[in-house]
């Protein structure tokens, strides 16, 4: 993620702390800060906040936050049973915004290919995702770190065809506008109907994605600059 917070903002239709800041990256890997988007009720108002967070959820009854290395993805088939997820899914669902995401290709001589995926319009791209609120029991009321605030990605199956599902069997869950608000509505309190509604919609919205090949040096989380966005070959 590059965009300023201005525009990241803008774009979202949401408001951001006054202190919010982010790191531009074009190489984020798990356990790495992300922006994220959810709706809280304010006043019985729901309000769109942009908050970061640390990718990979840490649940509210983890002893540690090391629980998050394994869970930075959610598969969308099973989040409504799983211990780390079932409770988010219920009532603190978020979006993450991205510019885009590689994922690695794997031809038949074995050879592997990286590709940046991203909407062709330029216009940012909407995760469907999880957060929670960690409280580290080691610390005081007084510590301005005692709290964490993590999230996780959904991911569903790739189409049946075309070009992703040539890619990879998986994709990250994406939303459109509309479906963006049904996720994000503090008021839906049926979790499985939520779901379901996003993923009826999730082709539809991937349909709109290019999938540029690049560099290899995407597989070294140290290469960090928009020139591993750029298309190759």
């Amino acid at each position: 993620m590059a965009r300023a917070v201005g525009d990241l903002v803008a774009e979202l239709e949401a408001e951001a702390d006054a202190n919010l800041e982010l790191r531009a990256s074009w190489n984020v890997a798990p356990t790495a800060d992300v922006p994220i988007v959810l709706e809280r009720l304010v006043d019985r108002t729901p309000r769109r906040q942009v908050h970061v967070a640390t990718w990979g959820l840490v649940p509210r009854w983890a002893k540690d936050p090391s629980v998050g290395v394994r869970s930075f993805n959610a598969r969308s088939e099973t989040v409504l049973e799983k211990p780390t997820f079932r409770s988010a899914v219920k009532s603190r669902r978020c979006a993450v915004p991205v510019e885009g995401y590689y994922e690695w290709k794997k031809h038949p001589d074995g050879a592997k290919q990286p590709y940046f995926v991203h909407n062709a319009d330029g216009t940012l791209t909407t995760l469907a995702g999880l957060y929670e609120w960690w409280k580290d029991p080691a610390k005081s009321d007084g510590d301005g770190d005692k709290w964490l605030l993590s999230c996780s990605i959904l991911t569903m199956a790739s189409p049946p065809d075309g070009g992703l599902a040539a890619l990879h069997d998986r994709l990250p869950v994406p939303l459109g506008r509309d479906g963006l608000a049904e996720w994000l509505n503090p008021a839906a309190t049926d979790p499985a109907a939520v779901l379901c509604a996003v993923l009826s919609d999730a082709y539809r919205v991937a349909a709109g994605w290019r999938l540029d090949p690049v560099r290899a040096d995407v597989g070294n989380v140290r290469n960090d600059s928009s020139e591993l966005t750029v298309p190759v070959g």
